[in-house]
This record gives structure tokens, sequence and C-alpha cells, in this order.
């Protein structure tokens, strides 16, 4: 009796552990995604610096062959999370590949855990099927893995998944696909165009008269814009800008009457600018859906 007593209390016991146990567990903090900052990542020191530089030159390479981005990141483990849980909040951050392209792709490397993946962006699945990517990681990585090679293997899926982006007929670099507004200095361009604006407004007054002269204004303004940018919209925006200011200037003084810009407007243009600074290697807005395979070794 005693045994069948004690029976009971042993299994709510064992519930009891089992819940805590998994309680601890969910509590455990997932690792924080580091930052982005090079196309190579080794927060393990796996690799040495001329490794790292190797790869590095490679990736960028491909980079600017085929506007693909390929980066490879090494931790010591992802618990608690298996490391394709992992992966994919690492690419939903560091967001590699062009926006709308989705042509990027990501080699993670857990050392302690012994685990691999390949992520692969949504306009790559094509060209990395999951079963590429599975092929990869077990006959290319995990044999150097298994002889403490990890450059070797590294190497060697780096350069299968470079070969099979090199295969894949995607858009051409963004230098080659014409002139961007996104590569505008505007914090440097918006006041210079406004600057000789008010420098030219009143001697086209004088000349032209006032709607004359700020037709002739919005039209330079505009067309400079244009020419610099390749903006049609932007450019048109500027000269309407530019139009409905000038008219509201008071026609016949030149600039020297007005005794320079700082008689117009007092303090004049403050500084700034809207330029991206720093160097560095960053995502470009891609996209990733799950595409890729996970391995060990």
């Amino acid at each position: 009796m005693a045994e069948l007593r004690f029976a009971p209390c042993l299994r709510w016991a064992i519930a009891l552990a089992l819940f805590l146990g998994a309680c601890g567990l969910a509590a455990q903090p997932l690792q924080a995604v580091p930052k982005l900052e090079q196309r190579v990542s080794d927060f393990t020191g796996t690799l040495n610096a001329e490794q790292r530089q190797t790869l590095e030159a490679r990736l960028a390479q491909l980079e600017k062959d085929t506007g693909s981005q390929l980066a490879i990141l090494v931790v010591d483990s992802t618990a608690p999370e298996d490391i394709a849980a992992y992966s994919i909040r690492v690419v939903d951050q560091w967001q590699l590949g062009r926006e709308k392209f989705d042509d990027g792709a990501l080699l993670l490397i857990a050392r302690q855990d012994r685990r691999m993946r390949i992520e692969v962006g949504y306009g790559l699945e094509g060209a990395i099927t999951d079963a590429q990517a599975r092929q990869i990681i077990d006959e290319m990585i995990a044999p150097h893995f298994r002889n403490n090679d990890y450059f070797g293997g590294i190497k060697a899926g780096s350069q299968a998944l470079e070969t099979l982006i090199r295969g894949e007929e995607l858009p051409p670099p963004a230098k080659s696909r014409g002139r961007s507004s996104q590569g505008i200095d505007w914090g440097t361009l918006l006041p210079v165009i406004f600057v000789v604006g008010w420098i030219l407004t009143g001697t086209l007054h004088s000349l032209l008269g006032r709607t004359g002269g700020s037709i002739g204004l919005a039209a330079m303004t505009g067309g400079l814009t244009w020419a610099i940018a390749g903006a049609i919209g932007l450019a048109f925006i500027i000269a309407i800008v530019t139009l409905a200011v000038a008219m509201l200037v008071p026609g016949g003084n030149t600039w020297s009457d007005r005794g320079g810009f700082g008689g117009g407007y007092g303090g004049g243009f403050g500084g700034g600018g809207f330029g991206g600074g720093g160097g560095g290697f960053g995502g470009g807005g891609g996209g990733f859906g799950g595409g890729g395979a996970s391995g060990g070794w």
C-alpha cells in the first residue's frame, strides 16, 4: 500500500521537475545578433587575420561583379535556439542582398555546437536550392571541419556558393544601372542650388520681369537637379518650389543692391548633411524566407 501511495507522489514530483526545467529553458535569454560591420565576422578566433582578409576580398569581389552579398558568421553557439532559428534572426537584421532583388546569402557556423547553416535569400533560391545547400555542407565543408581545417571548409563552402551565385542571371550591380539619386549628397547639393538661385533671382527679375525671371530661374534649378541626380520627379518639385519662392522676391533688385546673401535671409543656410557617413559593410535590404539547409560535422 505504501508503494501505491508513493507512486502518484513520484509522478507529480517528476512532472514538477520537468515543468520547472522547461520554464528555466524558456527564461534563458536569446543571444544578441552581432552588428554587421564586415563580410567575414568571426567571434571565436577560428580564423587568423590573413585568412579573414582572403575571404573578405573574395566576397567583396563577388559583390562588385554581381551585386549579390554573401557573408560569413562564426559564433561559439546559438543556444538556446537551434541554428535555423538563430540564422533567420541574423539575416532579418542584417538584410543581406539588394532590396527587391533579395540576392543575399549567409554561411553560419556554430563551432561549439558543431552545427552550420546556409541561409539563402529569396532572389537566390533558384541558384542555391535547399538540396545544393545541403550538398555543400555535407560534401565540401564538413570533411574539412572533421579534420579541424576550418579555414579550408569555409573557403570551399563559400567558393561553391560563389560559383552558384555567378551562374544565376541577376540584375547588374548598381553602378551599371545608371544614375541614382541615392548617391547624391543632398546636404551639400540643395544649399548650393538655392544659393545660386537666390543670387540669380534679382538679375533675372531685372532682365525678364518678375514672372519671366521666376520661370527662367525655376527652369534652371529644375534642369540642374535633373542633370545631377537624374530624377525628373525631384527636379519638377524643386522647380515648382523655386518658382513659388522667386515670385515672392521683390523684382528689379540685383544681388549687389541687396548687400549680399546675408542681407536677404540673415544667417544663411546651416550645416549638416544627408550623406551616409562612415565606412564598413552593410546589408542592402534583402529579404529571406528560410531557404537553405543545416548540417553538422
